[in-house]
């Protein structure tokens, strides 16, 4: 499980993040909503460690984790599937995929097949730079090097965002298999409401900053949900 407890982050002078208390399970997709510049993406950014929270604590597995780098944050255990995706554009696709390889002791420095079966465009375009990808394949081979890395907590933010329809739906068809192996929390930052209703188990909605609703899935009517994470 991953924890977090009056969670606070700031950019300079301004307080971004208020008092943020938050769960995620393993076998469980927990998504955060809202609508833009709440805090979503910076949420995430505290917990990989790639801007260093103000206040509060974060535990993974009843371990307080301190304020790690996020290299360190990794090595614990989280991956991040950024904004953008950020895949190396003048390496190949397995190039990219092998820096995952970092985290992981050099017995374990292969690509499995189930990355492969997962997403066969990879398997087809091995040789290819990343940068020579579609958008939509770009998110596959970020979301698959995140895999390479075994994580115990998957961060994935707006991983729809600018994807055609049928690569979305083949990244929900991964999202569940992952969350259906149990050995993941998956975080979802996600503004497509049916893709991420569609999946999810817990949400947490934050407006201005702070988590103005949050609970299991089956809490939720629908639309009213919609309503919340439109305001």
């Amino acid at each position: 499980m991953l924890k977090t407890e009056g969670l606070t982050l700031h950019y300079g002078g301004s307080q971004i993040l208020h008092g943020i208390d938050f769960q995620a399970k393993a076998g469980e997709v927990t998504c955060i909503m809202g609508t833009n510049g709440v805090g979503k993406t910076s949420f995430l950014k505290a917990l990989a460690g790639t801007h260093p929270r103000s206040g509060g604590t974060v535990e993974l597995d009843g371990e307080n984790l301190g304020r790690l780098r996020a290299q360190d944050m990794a090595r614990r255990g989280l991956a991040v599937v950024p904004q953008g995706r950020m895949i190396f554009p003048l390496l190949t696709v397995r190039e990219n995929l092998e820096t995952g390889f970092a985290l992981l002791p050099k017995s374990e420095h292969k690509v499995p097949d189930a990355i492969y079966d997962l997403f066969p465009v990879l398997k087809d375009m091995t040789h290819r730079r990343g940068g020579d990808l579609s958008g939509g394949q770009q998110q596959q081979l970020a979301i698959a090097r995140a895999m390479i890395m075994k994580p115990k907590v998957l961060l994935l933010d707006e991983p729809t965002e600018g994807i055609q329809p049928n690569i979305i739906q083949q990244i929900g068809r991964v999202i569940t298999y992952l969350k259906d192996q149990k050995t993941m929390a998956i975080v979802l930052v996600e503004q497509y409401f049916d893709f991420a209703y569609g999946l999810a188990d817990q949400f947490y909605v934050l407006r201005r900053g702070a988590v103005s609703a949050s609970g299991p899935k089956s809490g939720f009517d629908q639309a009213a949900l919609r309503a919340e994470v439109s305001v």
